[in-house]
């Protein structure tokens, strides 16, 4: 399956990668030229100019941006491109809402549509191991495992469309109380005095082990918090979560605190830090002043 792949960011880059690894990728676009083309240049395959011109070219396209209007935006200009029987695959996280707007656009053409968030972050990416959560019609779900299996370990078809997106929805809220308690168990072991390191490698073995705690509390030790999942990224999913609670009349506690945390850790200029950050906040707790956090 001749495959496109729109959207090469932090996620979609190495996406892009194992497409190509596998025999898939044909063309890659991207809002900045430059890096489409120069990707195109090394892995020896296409650069339309357009979104339409690479639907043209392909049998499925592959969509990966950050927001709900940038997801509608492709599939407009995807459309004009796009065949009938063709298929669409967006990996970005939206709302169910925008999923379902979607796959009506493509559907009024003959185009199957699938929604299929993931999770794993940079690494999972990178690695080829991330969760995919799909929502779409049985047939098209079929038809897109090879492209799934080519960026994902963990495939899983939820229902229609927007299931995807409802599955997504909750593995956020998830990561949101996960990181909040990781932040917060660490700072409070290093208030402690406790040695970081072997704490980690103590405790990452333990019950309350989880993949954040593995893989970004060493951040916190190190005072250091390179972009695997932006704040401001995971505090616009977030949102979603929990607007689609509020259609129930529900507010969410932990959404709530952390989309208040994020709020301050991007007014103090951190968004674009992963969101092991928040240990930023939870380590002024402990500090007499609670104004500044301590070195790591």
């Amino acid at each position: 399956m001749k495959t496109g792949f729109v959207g090469l960011g932090a996620m979609g880059t190495h996406m892009a990668r194992n497409l190509h690894r596998a025999g898939l990728l044909a063309a890659v676009w991207n809002r900045t030229a430059e890096k489409a083309r120069a990707m195109a240049a090394e892995l020896g395959v296409k650069a339309p100019e357009t979104p339409a011109e690479l639907a043209a070219g392909v049998d499925a396209v592959v969509i990966c941006v950050s927001a709900d209007d940038d997801v509608l935006e492709i599939v407009r200009a995807l459309a004009p491109g796009l065949a009938a029987g063709s298929l669409t695959i967006d990996c970005s996280t939206v709302a169910a809402d925008t999923a379902r707007k979607a796959g009506e656009l493509l559907g009024k053409q003959g185009v199957e549509f699938l929604d299929c968030p993931v999770s794993g972050g940079v690494e999972g990416a990178r690695d080829a191991t991330l969760a995919v959560m799909a929502g779409g019609s049985t047939q098209a779900f079929e038809r897109a495992l090879p492209v799934l299996q080519a960026m994902g370990r963990t495939i899983t078809h939820f229902g229609p469309i927007g299931s995807g997106q409802a599955a997504k929805a909750t593995n956020q809220i998830m990561c949101a109380g996960i990181i909040e308690a990781v932040s917060e168990a660490m700072a409070f072991a290093r208030a402690q005095g406790l040695p970081m390191e072997k704490l980690i490698e103590t405790l990452g073995k333990g019950a309350g082990s989880s993949w954040y705690f593995v893989h970004r509390a060493p951040n916190m030790a190190r005072g250091s918090y390179p972009a695997g999942f932006r704040v401001r990224l995971h505090a616009k999913d977030l949102t979603i979560c929990r607007d689609m609670a509020a259609r129930f009349g529900v507010a969410l506690p932990v959404v709530e605190r952390m989309l208040a945390e994020y709020a301050e850790l991007i007014s103090r200029g951190y968004g674009d830090e992963d969101i092991s950050a928040t240990f930023r906040l939870k380590a002024e707790l402990f500090e007499p002043s609670r104004g500044t956090a301590p070195s790591a």
